[in-house]
């Protein structure tokens, strides 16, 4: 969800018009439409102020990102030397080999 469709969604649900939400600011209805509209982002500040204005609260949240792998490994492989790291190539290069001249054998 964008700024302005958190700033239009919240202002709908109480019943403002753009032209009320702006004199509760003291700004423009040109501004907040803008806002809505995403044609320009508002800072945090601004953001929350608005909102302060419609007694809501802006509430920024970070969560933890599941990308699917396990991050340990990737680290792990990170503290590794250069040497240690082509030393792994190598072993995973001569198992591929193994394997497909196995396949090839069966």
């Amino acid at each position: 969800m964008t700024a302005g469709e958190l700033l239009r969604t919240t202002r709908r649900r109480h019943g403002l018009t753009q032209k009320q939400l702006a004199i509760r600011a003291r700004t423009s209805q040109a501004a907040v439409s803008r806002i809505e509209r995403d044609l320009v982002s508002p800072s945090v500040s601004t953001l929350a102020e608005l909102l302060r204005l419609m007694n809501e609260e802006l509430v920024l949240d970070a969560r933890e990102v599941d990308w699917g792998h396990d991050v340990t490994l990737t680290r792990g492989g990170l503290d590794l030397t250069v040497a240690q790291r082509l030393d792994r190539l190598v072993a995973y290069a001569t198992l591929a080999g193994d394997l497909q001249a196995a396949g090839r054998g069966a």
